[in-house]
């Protein structure tokens, strides 16, 4: 279907497109007669991203030389791109962006090398302004938001801190080895793997909560969370899990991700391991 989609829509993609010639190559395209409805953007997104999930470019956070290749001169043009996503699920990177076309709208497709930015260090918007940041949460009273969507993800905010929860909680506990100290090195290898894995899920599952939820909060962009080089140093490490395991007691929180932000703030996500997730950022 989505191959067929894609010939179709070539063939008159020449004239149907905007005027300036992208830079990148286009992996297909989908027109509209009139602005996509939300369901119908979102089926094409599903059919092209499969299982994967797209997340938001923000265009105040750090450029990818390989995203602004196809970008640069579509954001040159007169009628601008309208949303960008992008999908890191696959052999290479795919690029969504919605530019207007007359009284409708066009889905253009990108294959982007690489994520090839250099890592920077994390920092955050000083001006955070709720309607723009929260824009997928509504306000249930001061300082306080609810997603619109998922009403077990909610926010707190004041001037010292901003606090992130959700909750999930599952049927099946947590399985946690009080001997994990007496296994031999093969079998703690094996278990260690197991719960870096199961804590790399969790962190992924908050990325998409907290991070993907909220507009312009950071300089990264929601894919750069993932990567190790930029998050080196800040996710825990088989080390600081192999302690945990070691003391054969299961805390009440597992820390995923600390990271001191360039203006002083500490951001920090947790975990139960059992349903419930938490990330706050606390201004020095």
């Amino acid at each position: 279907m989505r191959r067929l989609v894609f010939s179709l829509v070539l063939l008159t993609f020449a004239v149907c497109v905007v005027a300036a010639k992208p830079a990148a190559k286009i992996y297909g395209a989908v027109s509209s007669k009139e602005a996509f409805s939300g369901d119908r953007l979102f089926a094409v997104l599903d059919s092209v991203g499969g299982t994967g999930t797209w997340m938001e470019w923000d265009v105040n956070g750090v450029k990818d030389p390989s995203v602004m290749l196809a970008l640069d001169p579509l954001l040159k043009q007169k009628d601008k791109p309208e949303m960008v996503w992008v999908l890191s699920e696959r052999s290479k990177p795919l690029l969504a962006v919605l530019v207007p076309k007359g009284k409708g709208e066009v889905l253009l497709f990108y294959e982007v090398a690489a994520f090839d930015a250099k890592p920077e260090k994390l920092s955050m918007n000083r001006v955070l302004t709720p309607s723009v940041v929260f824009r997928d949460y509504r306000q249930v009273a001061p300082g306080e938001f609810v997603h619109l969507d998922k009403p077990d993800l909610k926010i707190t905010a004041n001037d010292k801190r901003v606090r992130f929860t959700y909750s999930k909680p599952d049927n099946t506990p947590l399985r946690f080895d009080s001997d994990y100290s007496k296994k031999t090195f093969v079998e703690k290898h094996a278990e260690l793997r197991d719960y870096m894995d199961f804590l790399r899920y969790e962190y992924s599952l908050m990325l998409r909560a907290f991070v993907q939820s909220t507009r312009g909060m950071f300089n990264w962009q929601p894919w750069h969370w993932y990567m190790p080089e930029w998050n080196a140093g800040a996710f825990i490490s088989e080390k600081e899990l192999e302690a945990i395991l070691m003391k054969g007691v299961k805390p009440e929180m597992f820390t995923l991700f600390k990271k001191k932000a360039a203006g002083g703030e500490i951001v920090e996500m947790r975990t139960s391991g059992n349903g419930f997730y938490e990330m706050t950022v606390t201004n020095p």
